[in-house]
């Protein structure tokens, strides 16, 4: 097996931003398992309201190819409204199949009130519509502001959640995947 590569692609806009404080966890978990890692931060991209006949504005060409060269990819959100941000949904509509089938995902998500699933549930389908699979363990972090000393998680069990995604992300870079899903065949776009 090469050496597998892990993108993390964090979906909060703010300079202090517990969504890439825990991708960046993550992410140094998965490069002692022994990937090569990629952490996007989307402040450092032009990326304007998704048009699909200007698929290639801004930036779209250079997140596409960091995606697309990966294994896996970590998703990681602020809760915003019970779903996840408008920035990581951007990003993602300038994605797509060519991305992220086949590809393995995890998903983290932090939130600054206590019920951060549904946000995780939505980005799930999403993935399943794109054919990529999905790591079963997914982090969530409740009431963020408490859970963080600097750019360490202070909790022990909030630390061993986010490592393990980020070991996931590693141990399942090349999972032979699945047969297409119904929600992928049916979206817009789909190979088969």
């Amino acid at each position: 097996m090469t050496q597998p590569r892990v993108v993390a692609i964090c979906g909060s806009l703010r300079t202090e931003s517990y969504t890439r404080k825990a991708l960046a966890i993550a992410v140094e978990e998965a490069a002692a398992a022994g990937a090569e890692t990629d952490l996007i931060d989307l402040r450092e991209f032009d990326l304007p309201v998704f048009d699909a006949d200007a698929d290639d504005a801004g930036d779209a060409d250079p997140l596409r190819e960091r995606v697309a060269r990966a294994d896996s990819v970590l998703l990681g959100t602020p809760v915003y409204h019970g779903s996840y941000s408008s920035v990581l949904k951007t990003a993602l509509d300038y994605c797509g199949f060519d991305e992220f089938e086949n590809t393995t995902v995890g998903l983290c998500c932090v939130s600054g009130g206590g019920f951060p699933v549904t946000s995780l549930d939505h980005l799930r389908s999403v993935c399943r519509s794109l054919n990529a699979w999905v790591i079963p363990h997914q982090a969530a972090l409740p009431k963020a502001r408490t859970k963080f000393d600097g750019d360490d998680l202070a909790d022990e069990g909030d630390t061993d959640r986010v490592r393990t995604l980020g070991r996931r992300a590693v141990e399942y870079a090349n999972i032979e995947p699945d047969p297409a899903c119904i929600e992928s065949t049916e979206n817009v776009g789909a190979t088969d």
